[in-house]
């Protein structure tokens, strides 16, 4: 079995945060593979910036989430660790990298974020993150 790790950020503006729709309709947080020597805080502004073009910074580690799934290009079982940063930005400004997947870029209220995530365990990051606020 194959092991990956990524990270990510809640990303804050106010009362709304960051989340991403990607072109099948699904809305997700930002996140993305951990580069060779690269640490996780890195990685985790790393893939905000390049998936949304927010510049954001660290507030402080949420926890990480482990979970299984099937590689669509060989058909291997991967083992995906993705480790989860609340961060804050000052702006609400956000471009959605088309070449990352994504059609829209948007700050959401609070109240909803959790709601519109299609995953389980990014409504729980989203509702952990919002205990830490």
């Amino acid at each position: 079995m194959l092991k990956e790790v990524s990270a990510g950020g809640v990303v804050i503006f106010g009362n709304a945060i960051l989340l991403l729709k990607k072109f099948n309709g699904d809305w997700v947080l930002p996140k993305g593979r951990v580069k060779e020597n690269e640490d996780i805080e890195e990685a985790a502004l790393r893939e905000v910036f390049e998936e949304s073009g927010v510049k954001a910074e660290i507030v402080r580690y949420i926890g990480k989430v482990n979970y299984t799934y099937r590689s669509l290009i060989n058909n291997q079982t991967i083992d995906k660790t993705v480790h989860w940063f609340l961060m804050k930005t000052n702006s609400m400004e956000s471009v959605p990298q088309k070449r990352e997947g994504f059609a829209e870029a948007s700050f959401v209220h609070i109240d909803k974020s959790a709601d519109m995530v299609r995953y389980d365990d990014e409504k729980k990051v989203i509702k952990k993150a919002i205990k830490l606020i």
